[in-house]
């Protein structure tokens, strides 16, 4: 029976030892949308989870990061967040994968690298003034990244480029950006500038309630694939993330649905050399760095 192409791919990446790399915006999606995976490929294949946005910035803090808080049960940001980071190295342990906290700062709480003149002294009772994302509906998952992230972008970028050297020829993991989480979108952007092999996953549990960019897809002729193995053990490894589990699934019920690779359609036949030379950036990446020089690498 043959195997459907997202396996082929695993098994040729897996069996070559390649070097993979997962780019989790938070401390929690890798696992939400990649558990199944990591747990079939981390006992055969060196792979390191990078999760880029791990810390929480100082008060006063918008109405979304407050009523964020409040359904995790804490006042103390500092506090979730040392917390968070420390159940992701838990249950990254178990699926044999390394943990790497980069130390960027969530974009629920991310401050402007400058402030606006004028608003110094109005934004200690307006939070909401001094932040890249004001509110989470109307800023935060607008599905753009703001002009002001550009640093954030360009950091992202250099842990791509410290992790997952371009001659290793190791394989990235980056989130889809399914249901327009800014932080998602960012990572998803210096995904697609790095000019590596990447995967993209679909977001989880936002796929099951947002659909994908068609735009982006189109664009690189990604090919989506379903992956089922190892999904019987993954609601025990989302129930890690205690802080998390019951806002994400208020109902106590974790959906066991698939998980969504999405691969070039070319991906699926590795024997072709101009696909796979590990370094070589496609087309679709080079017209990436075309539109982000033009923009300033955000839109």
């Amino acid at each position: 029976m043959p195997i459907d192409p997202l396996t082929g791919f695993v098994r040729t990446v897996v069996g070559s030892g390649t070097p993979i790399l997962v780019l989790s915006p938070h401390l929690d999606d890798a696992v939400l949308s990649c558990g199944g995976l990591l747990g079939w490929a981390g006992r055969r294949a060196p792979v390191t989870v990078a999760t880029l946005f791990t810390e929480a910035g100082p008060p006063p803090y918008t109405l979304a990061a407050r009523q964020y808080l409040r359904r995790t049960g804490t006042e103390d940001a500092q506090e979730l967040y040392a917390a968070r980071r420390a159940e992701d190295r838990h249950v990254l342990a178990l699926l044999d994968a390394g943990a790497r906290h980069v130390g960027l700062v969530d974009g629920l709480f991310r401050r402007l690298p400058r402030p606006r003149a004028g608003t110094e002294r109005l934004a200690r009772l307006l939070p909401e003034l001094a932040h890249v994302y004001p509110t989470y509906r109307l800023h935060l998952a607008r599905g753009r990244v703001s002009e002001r992230d550009a640093d954030v972008l360009r950091a992202v970028g250099e842990t791509v480029e410290a992790l997952l050297p371009a001659r290793s020829g190791g394989v990235l993991l980056a989130p889809l950006g399914v249901g327009g989480h800014a932080d998602h979108v960012l990572v998803r952007t210096a995904a697609e500038l790095s000019g590596r092999r990447v995967v993209y996953y679909s977001d989880f549990p936002y796929n099951q309630r947002a659909v994908a960019d068609a735009g982006f897809t189109a664009l690189h002729r990604l090919v989506a694939h379903d992956w089922e193995r190892g999904l019987d053990r993954k609601a025990e490894l989302v129930r890690g993330y205690r802080t998390q589990a019951d806002a994400l699934f208020p109902e106590g019920r974790i959906p066991c649905v698939p998980e969504v690779y999405l691969l070039p359609a070319a991906e699926a036949a590795p024997a072709d050399p101009a696909v796979t030379a590990p370094g070589r950036a496609r087309p679709a990446a080079v017209r990436a760095r075309r539109r982000a020089r033009t923009a300033g690498g955000v839109s």
